[in-house]
């Protein structure tokens, strides 16, 4: 049974593909930025303890992907839990990519990984593909999660009407999630004398 959960954690950890955000660090995070503080503490506290849902809400370059993947690597390093970090349209993507026999892991297996992960870190919801197909699986993941109290992450940029209201509904559930809303400057524009702050795309 051990082996198997072993396995399970390598899996999930080779889909998460962390490598690819080598400097996403809570010791490489700015919190002196104005608006940044409360993001910092909050997730902090979450990697060390994962409890609930925490999400991270606004505009983009404010450093709500830094603190997701953040918390992926605290809890892979220190926690004996399951860890899986996914940008939302990619996690569609690969669900997609299990309906070719070639593929080799089935739909039901990969769906399965994704739903029942210890923590499960959704990056950008509401910039996916919203096909009837696409709402369908985020709602089925976010509701098995919800009615589980399973530890889950989310960040998101877009406005909350632009969310599958059932996802929203349980989303901004206070009972179990602690939202933050980031306000801070676009850490890849400041200092142009053309950007004003908190301008979304």
């Amino acid at each position: 049974m051990r082996e198997k959960e072993a396995i399970g954690r390598d899996n999930l950890r080779e889909l998460s593909n962390l490598g690819a955000f080598t400097q996403y660090e809570f010791d490489a995070f700015d919190h002196t930025v104005q608006g940044t503080s409360e993001a910092y503490d909050v997730a902090l506290r979450f990697a060390q303890n994962p409890d609930g849902w925490l999400f991270f809400h606004g505009p983009c370059g404010v450093g709500k992907t830094h603190l997701a993947v953040a918390i992926a690597r605290h809890a892979l390093e220190h926690q004996q839990v399951s860890v899986l970090f996914q940008v939302v349209p990619d996690l569609l993507d690969q669900l997609r990519a299990t309906f070719d026999p070639a593929h080799g892991v089935a739909y039901d297996e990969r769906f399965e990984q994704i739903r029942d992960a210890g923590l499960l870190i959704l990056d950008d919801l509401g910039t996916e593909n919203t096909t009837p197909w696409a709402r369908e699986k985020l709602y089925q993941i976010f509701n098995h999660r919800y009615n589980e109290g399973s530890p889950t992450v989310i960040t998101s940029n877009q406005e909350l009407r632009m969310i599958d209201e059932r996802v929203a509904s349980r989303i901004l559930d206070t009972r179990l999630t602690t939202v933050i809303e980031v306000d801070a400057e676009d850490f890849r524009r400041r200092g142009r004398p053309d950007y004003v702050r908190g301008r979304r795309r």
